[in-house]
């Protein structure tokens, strides 16, 4: 099943998925997160903040990530406020800061969270750190790393959005991929089968903008 993407579709995701008990916690929620105004104080955090950390246990942990999209959604979360919740997050916390990235900053200013991903070996972050913010955004040198990281840590290329796209007539990124598979070959490690599915991404013609 595609997970959704738009905040509504993520909306209308748990509206069907949740019980009746998590459901009023996330509609409570949500009310209190769009209801904040004013600056943070520093010793009393917003409601909406509390709420963010106990999602996983209010709406179970398969839900937790979408909750806490809308909650950053509702709360409109800037940069200043997406950094400090993921640097001082958990990795789910993380994950769901990354997810929202789209939703929330349309230019490339939250790089550094998706960069900042990408040098864990957590694979849940990759994933999320390969998402449609780090399609749109990230450049071609960072991104092919990326890509390469997948492949080294066992994240499904699936993950990479915007693959196709991105990857069509790479030549650089096809060099790299050779590479990689001849390092793995050298020292009788496996070649992952998804690299053998990017390098042949990287033959198609780049589409047109």
């Amino acid at each position: 099943m595609t997970a959704p993407t738009t905040v509504a579709a993520l909306r209308a995701h748990l509206d069907g998925a949740l019980t009746g008990a998590a459901r009023a916690w996330l509609d409570q929620a949500l009310a209190e997160a769009a209801a904040h105004t004013g600056p943070r104080n520093e010793k009393a955090p917003p409601t909406w903040e509390l709420r963010f950390a106990e999602a996983g246990r209010r709406t179970g942990q398969d839900h937790a990530d979408a909750a806490r999209v809308l909650l950053l959604h509702a709360a409109r979360a800037d940069l200043a406020t997406l950094t400090r919740v993921y640097a001082q997050g958990t990795a789910a916390e993380r994950r769901a800061v990354l997810t929202a990235l789209p939703h929330l900053v349309p230019g490339p200013e939250g790089l550094p969270l998706v960069e900042d991903a990408l040098r864990t070996n957590d694979t849940r972050l990759v994933t999320a750190a390969v998402g449609p913010y780090a399609a749109e955004h990230l450049p071609a040198h960072d991104w092919r790393h990326a890509v390469l990281k997948c492949l080294f840590t066992g994240v499904p290329v699936e993950a990479v959005a915007d693959l196709p796209g991105r990857a069509a007539a790479d030549t650089e990124l096809a060099r790299m991929l050779d590479d990689f598979a001849q390092e793995r070959t050298a020292a009788g490690r496996p070649v992952p089968e998804d690299l053998h599915r990017v390098l042949s991404l990287t033959a198609g013609a780049k589409k047109e903008s």
